[in-house]
């Protein structure tokens, strides 16, 4: 099976991927359209570096190079965690034009999804039809709290999902609370650019939600001598990347959350 492209109804399959450019794209696109075109097309064609703006969470904003290896191995980690397979119907609601939205367009066309594209918005459900199914997606906090405060049947779209990822911002307590309603699982992620996005879950609802982290499949985690995380895997090329967050080390591998240095301290 091919990974595909669903971008306001119009379907993008694998060949038109490899063949789109951006001089002869429909005027109706939006910056964001154009940017997950170029980002399949730019994969597909082969890139092995890719340059990326930071958050700021290690530091001051800025432009750093990702390669390849490190943007699969992040993808395929991610897939494995979630037992992601070809098929699957994920839904991209993300811009774009940073890491976490990158990064679902690479999943999918690495793991064979059936990606839409929808205009990042505080609904992504929005502009769909009523009776359009998924299989995955991931969101901002503001954006599943309005999904979960939206009429009856978007609970339903959620519930059919196999899995949710939920980041990019702090989870307040009442949508931890109105996650619990949900059947599908809901995942907490930890992550930042220069780690190629997540590199830890943790899952928030159901028999088997948690207050700690577990590291996707090969990734290491350890501590600095101000007990801040680190972190090292395939997706920083092996390399150890220190943060700023304090955390506490678990027997079992996880790592509980507890604030950043720089704020605490």
């Amino acid at each position: 099976m091919s990974p595909s492209l669903t971008i306001r109804s119009h379907l993008f399959t694998l060949a038109d991927l490899r063949a789109w450019s951006n001089t002869s794209a429909s005027s109706d696109l939006s910056d964001n359209d154009r940017q997950a075109l170029a980002i399949c097309h730019e994969w597909l064609s082969g890139a092995t570096e890719f340059v990326v703006r930071t958050s700021g969470s290690t530091g001051d904003p800025k432009p750093i190079t990702l390669r390849r290896e490190q943007m699969l191995a992040s993808a395929q980690a991610t897939g494995a965690a979630l037992d992601l397979r070809p098929g699957c119907r994920a839904l991209v609601c993300l811009p774009t034009g940073y890491i976490a939205g990158r990064m679902m367009l690479i999943r999918g066309l690495v793991l064979d999804m059936e990606m839409t594209v929808v205009e990042p918005s505080s609904n992504p459900f929005a502009s769909l039809p009523s009776d359009g199914g998924f299989d995955f997606m991931a969101a901002v906090p503001l954006q599943l709290q309005t999904v979960l405060d939206g009429p009856p049947g978007t609970l339903d779209r959620l519930n059919a999902m196999q899995a949710i990822l939920v980041g990019g911002g702090p989870l307040s307590v009442a949508l931890e609370e109105r996650i619990q309603t949900l059947a599908a699982p809901v995942y907490h992620t930890y992550g930042m650019t220069e780690t190629v996005t997540h590199i830890a879950l943790r899952r928030l609802n159901g028999a088997e939600a948690s207050s700690t982290f577990r590291p996707l499949p090969g990734v290491e985690v350890g501590r600095d001598d101000r007990d801040c995380l680190r972190i090292r895997g395939p997706m920083t090329l092996d390399h150890w990347v220190q943060t700023n967050d304090l955390v506490e080390l678990q027997p079992d591998g996880s790592f509980q959350w507890l604030g950043r240095w720089d704020t605490i301290i």
